[in-house]
């Protein structure tokens, strides 16, 4: 065991955030702290690592072990290149190999009597050279860097030039790369793209110390972690296994709590009706009975209604009118800034019912394709169309469409006046704002809370084509799911960006990766994304805006070659294509499968008694099944080649 937390209290004024909790971490174990947002997350983080004192309980560190923290918010110290910050962290590995050089240029030229001793220095230090992996420091560091999604050309920026979100991936590479024994994470996926998620779970699962995360990413806790610890109402709860499986645990605990909680209330009703009726009668023995039955109910033990189901979003999109079943169309579209060129050439279709997810790296114009169509900005070549009836609601994760300057309650009734006081207050309360809260300034509120207003306006909005630009930003993990259950029930048609895997698992019917500066389309959720990637990319936009050797933009694409580029009438093609296959393949299938029927009807036949003294229809019957055995030989080959 190398972590233990004994029960832990913490309280901020009147309000409990912890209460007498415990559990421990093992060697190389893989943990998560999760629970909804203000739950005591980041808060107990902060306590296990000293930053804030724990009321009661103990944090024990096993001896000699060392601590990593990332917080969600890093200061780096100014007048360092990113390169150099990193550096720091191999500061003893480099003294060594000076040392070693040191030591090498001595021995050349010192007397024969000083020579033993020399050998044994450079010895013991070679040792511990190797000891500390000395001789791969340089491609660790650029390793390390290069996977949290920095260039070769970043290396030389200064970190003071950086933003918050960049501070924040240093200072994880400088974390990672100073390996302690255990590594404390609040949010590590927040600035990452998706490559970056990718490569960190991979460098986690592999990571020799153990890992305590706090993380809303669904996907990254499903393939990192396998122990959950909860925190709900104050309480922590631990359950082995990731996220998926503590998921379908909770369900079933909250399902059993509800039970018991809706049966206790039931049966207090019941006593409390009793009660009622055993007083009317106003007798001696009756009242002493009505005031027996009171005791018992005053020392029943009261079970608390479950979190989720007592303050949870309460999200219901659903269009006003059906558009077209055309609802987007996209021609040759093509965006740049100065010298920067994001896409060009993009085109596409989105049909009325697809959900759309938009993924590809950071800075590659996910969000500027958003703000294109939804005409905030425009574009420098192609055609937009949207359908007949569409109508469009934005969701912008700036949240740019709120006016910071307004109260929640201004906020939508100026937007939609025909709502009364009472209707404006009920929509509210329906996204967790109640009493006060509704006259607060939309600039005073967290970006969580914000986000849930945009929410609101964009259900009010009962538009058939919603537009969200990550939605799932500073949600929890329950407001998450609310939300995908809300977009799996809309009736309309969706076109987002995100970087929630889990998300795009449960809500895409199409993923559209924005790679090579243009777009490919996979015709399935994320998980299918992942297996057809490798091989549609290479067909698609290998070349398409960068050669593949060199990572240089290729001569073709700049001088406006067709040849490598994903066009709209190539993938119409290809689609085509693809549906032919598997109709030819279903075909195949059945007619090997009515041939193979029909050879188990004949071999039963021919045993007939009456058909195997029948020379004739003997005959008849083996020359048949000789014709159909042959042309299963061809439908063998036909089916294996249209399977491959």
């Amino acid at each position: 065991m190398i972590l233990s937390c004994h029960q832990i209290s913490k309280a901020f004024g009147d309000v409990s955030i912890l209460e007498n909790g415990s559990f421990h971490i093992e060697d190389r174990e893989k943990a998560a702290i999760v629970g909804i947002n203000g739950a005591g997350k980041s808060t107990l983080l902060k306590i296990i690592t000293g930053e804030l004192p724990a009321d009661h309980g103990t944090v024990v560190l096993a001896k000699d072990k060392t601590l990593g923290y990332l917080a969600q918010r890093q200061e780096l110290a100014p007048g360092q290149t990113i390169y150099d910050t990193l550096l720091e962290v191999k500061k003893d590995v480099i003294d060594l190999e000076r040392k070693l050089r040191e030591l090498e240029g001595a021995m050349k030229h010192v007397e024969d009597n000083e020579l033993p001793r020399l050998m044994d220095a450079y010895a013991k230090a070679s040792h511990e050279f190797e000891q500390k992996d000395g001789y791969a420091w340089k491609s660790e560091i650029t390793g390390v860097l290069k996977g949290l999604g920095f260039s070769e050309a970043d290396f030389d920026k200064q970190v003071a030039t950086l933003s918050g979100g960049q501070k924040t991936r240093v200072y994880l590479g400088k974390l990672l790369l100073s390996r302690p024994d255990i590594i404390l994470l609040d949010e590590p996926t927040n600035h990452l793209d998706m490559d970056s998620i990718a490569w960190l779970e991979t460098y986690l699962l592999n990571y020799p110390g153990s890992v305590l995360i706090v993380a809303h990413d669904r996907y990254f806790l499903d393939k990192v972690v396998t122990k959950i610890i909860e925190i709900d109402q104050g309480t922590l709860s631990v359950f082995s296994g990731n996220y998926t499986a503590y998921a379908e645990k909770r369900a079933m605990l909250r399902a059993a709590k509800m039970k018991e909680y809706l049966n206790q209330q039931a049966e207090i009703r019941h006593q409390e009706e009793v009660i009622q009726k055993l007083k009317s009668f106003n007798r001696e023995k009756s009242i002493r009975r009505a005031e027996s039955r009171e005791k018992m109910l005053s020392k029943m033990e009261r079970i608390e209604k479950p979190t989720e189901a007592a303050s949870a979003m309460h999200i219901r999109l659903e269009p006003q009118i059906m558009s077209g079943n055309d609802v987007l169309t996209v021609r040759e579209l093509k965006k740049s800034f100065g010298s920067n060129l994001l896409f060009s050439d993009v085109s596409f279709e989105i049909k009325r019912g697809e959900r759309v997810a938009v993924i590809g790296k950071n800075g590659t114009g996910k969000t500027t394709l958003l703000k294109i169509i939804n005409g905030l900005l425009p574009a420098d070549y192609g055609q937009i169309r949207l359908g007949t009836r569409v109508q469009i609601g934005y969701y912008d994760q700036e949240q740019q469409v709120l006016h910071m300057e307004k109260t929640l309650f201004d906020e939508l009734q100026d937007a939609y006046p025909h709502m009364d006081n009472t209707q404006v207050r009920s929509v509210l309360a329906a996204f967790l704002f109640t009493g006060d809260d509704v006259f607060k300034r939309i600039g005073a509120l967290s970006g969580g809370e914000r986000g849930r207003v945009s929410l609101a306006k964009l259900m009010l909005s009962e538009s058939n084509l919603l537009i969200l630009d990550e939605p799932t930003n500073h949600l929890d993990i329950v407001s998450k799911e609310i939300l995908e259950d809300a977009l799996n029930r809309y009736t309309g048609t969706v076109l987002y960006v995100s970087h929630d895997r889990y998300f795009i698992n449960r809500t895409a019917t199409r993923v559209l990766d924005l790679t090579g500066r243009t777009f490919v389309s996979y015709i399935g959720n994320y998980d299918y994304y992942l297996e057809k990637r490798d091989s549609l990319t290479a067909v698609y936009a290998a070349g398409a805006g960068q050669d593949a050797a060199t990572g240089a933009p290729s001569p073709s694409r700049e001088a406006g070659g067709s040849d490598t580029r994903l066009d709209w009438q190539a993938q119409k093609e290809e689609k085509a294509r693809e549906r032919k296959r598997l109709n030819d393949l279903k075909k195949t299938e059945e007619e090997i499968a009515s041939l193979e029927e029909r050879n188990a009807e004949i071999d039963r036949r021919s045993a007939l008694p009456e058909v195997c003294t029948n020379m004739s229809e003997l005959l008849k019957l083996t020359k048949e099944k000789a014709e159909n055995d042959a042309r299963l030989a061809i439908l063998y080959e036909q089916w294996e080649k249209l399977a491959d």
